[in-house]
C-alpha cells in the first residue's frame, strides 16, 4: 500500500534535464549556518570514525549518513542537519573511513555495505549520550547502508531508533555500478573513481602489498577498482559477490521500523531495479515515493532554502513520533 504519490515539481530552468539536477545542486549549491563540533572516536581495528556533531541541547537525534565519496559537509548534508536543527532536533553528520579530510589508517577505506562501523557508532550513541529518540537519514550510497543495517538489526534494534528516511538509494549495486559505465553516465563515473584511486595512491606503503602503483593506474571501471581493492580488502570473492552481498535491496523485508524511500524516476545513476515497488505495495512499513523529476541526490525547490527532501525528511519524521506506522504523511508543499 505505501506508495506515496510525489507532489515534487523540478524548478523550471532545469528543462526536465536529469544531469541538470544533479549536477547543479552538488556543484553550486551553499548551506550556510552549520557550525559542527568534531569528535573522533577509535575503532576496534585501532582506526578511527570522525563524527560532526550539531547540537542544540535535544533529546532527539537525527544521524546523516553521506554518499559515495561525499562527507558531512555536502550541501545535502548540511541542509538536513540545518532544516532538523531548526525543529527541534540535535544532528550528527556521519563520516565514512578517508571521507573526513583525513586518510583513516587501515589498509581498507569503507563500502557500501559497511554497516559494522555504523553500528559502533550507534552503539557508542546509545551508551554514551541520554538521546531518547534517533532517526536515520541516509542519502544515496548512505542510503543502502542504513538500510541493510536495519535489515541486518530487525528484531534486534535498540528501540531509541525509530525511523530511517533515505534519498536516491542504489537498491541493486550490480545494475547501479554497469549504468555508471554507461556513456551517458561518464562524468559520475569519472569523477567517483577518479577520486577513490586518489585514495589508494594516497595510502602508498599500506596497501602495496594488496595492489601496486601500476595496477591501480591500470584500474579503469569501477567493477575493476572493485575487483583489485573493494573486495580483497572487505573479504569479498569479486565485485560481484560484493554487489551480490551489500545491496540493500534484499534487506528491505526484514526491517521493523517505518521507512521513507524518496528516488526520482529520471535518477540518471539509479535503473528500474532500485524501485521496490511491488515490496511497497504488500508492506505497512516500507514507504516509496517516486518523482518525475529530482535527479540523483538532487529536489531543488524554487526560490526555497531547502530541498523538497529535507522539507520531506523532516515531515516524515516528526510523523512516526507521534503517529502509527501504517499512516503515512500527506504532501502538504
Amino acid at each position: 500500500m505505501p506508495l506515496i504519490p510525489s507532489a515534487y515539481q523540478a524548478p523550471f530552468y532545469y528543462f526536465n534535464n536529469a544531469h541538470l539536477q544533479t549536477i547543479v545542486p552538488s556543484t553550486f549549491r551553499k548551506v550556510e549556518g552549520v557550525q559542527y563540533i568534531r569528535q573522533r572516536i577509535e575503532t576496534p581495528d585501532q582506526d578511527f570514525l570522525d563524527l560532526d556533531w550539531s547540537k542544540i541541547g535535544s533529546k532527539k537525534l537525527v544521524l546523516v549518513v553521506h554518499g559515495l565519496e561525499g562527507n558531512a559537509d555536502r550541501h545535502y548534508v548540511k541542509g538536513m542537519v540545518k532544516i532538523f536543527n531548526a525543529h527541534g532536533f540535535d544532528a550528527l553528520g556521519y563520516n565514512f573511513r578517508s571521507c573526513s579530510g583525513e586518510m583513516n589508517r587501515q589498509a581498507r577505506l569503507y563500502h557500501h555495505g559497511d554497516t559494522p562501523d555504523l553500528d559502533f557508532t550507534l552503539n557508542y550513541i546509545l551508551q554514551q549520550t541520554d538521546y531518547e529518540r534517533i532517526a536515520l537519514v541516509g542519502f544515496s550510497m548512505g542510503g543502502n547502508l542504513t538500510l541493510k543495517y536495519l535489515g541486518e538489526k530487525s528484531e534486534n534494534l535498540d528501540s531509541k531508533i525509530f525511523t530511517a528516511f533515505t534519498v536516491s538509494v542504489p537498491c541493486h549495486l550490480k545494475d547501479c555500478s554497469y549504468r555508471l559505465e554507461e556513456p551517458r553516465n561518464r562524468l559520475y563515473k569519472r569523477r567517483f573513481l577518479g577520486k577513490l584511486l586518489k585514495k589508494l595512491e594516497a595510502k602508498g606503503e599500506a596497501i602495496n602489498h594488496i595492489i601496486s602503483k601500476e595496477k591501480i593506474q591500470a584500474i579503469k571501471t569501477l567493477q575493476e577498482f572493485d575487483d583489485f581493492f573493494t573486495a580483497p580488502t572487505n573479504g569479498f570473492l569479486d565485485h560481484l559477490d560484493y554487489y551480490a552481498r551489500t545491496a540493500c535491496g534484499q534487506f528491505l523485508d526484514k526491517i521493523k521500523i517505518p521507512i521513507y524511500i524518496l528516488s526520482a524516476k529520471n535518477d540518471p545513476m539509479l535503473p528500474e531495479s532500485c524501485f521496490p515497488v511491488e515490496l511497497a505495495r504488500k508492506s505497512n512499513l516500507i514507504h516509496l515515493e517516486m518523482s518525475k523529476q529530482g535527479g540523483h541526490v538532487g529536489f531543488q525547490l524554487w526560490d526555497a532554502e531547502h530541498t523538497y527532501s529535507e522539507k520531506k525528511a523532516l515531515e516524515w519524521v516528526k510523523s512516526k513520533q507521534t503517529k502509527d506506522v501504517t499512516q503515512s504523511p500527506e504532501n502538504s508543499f
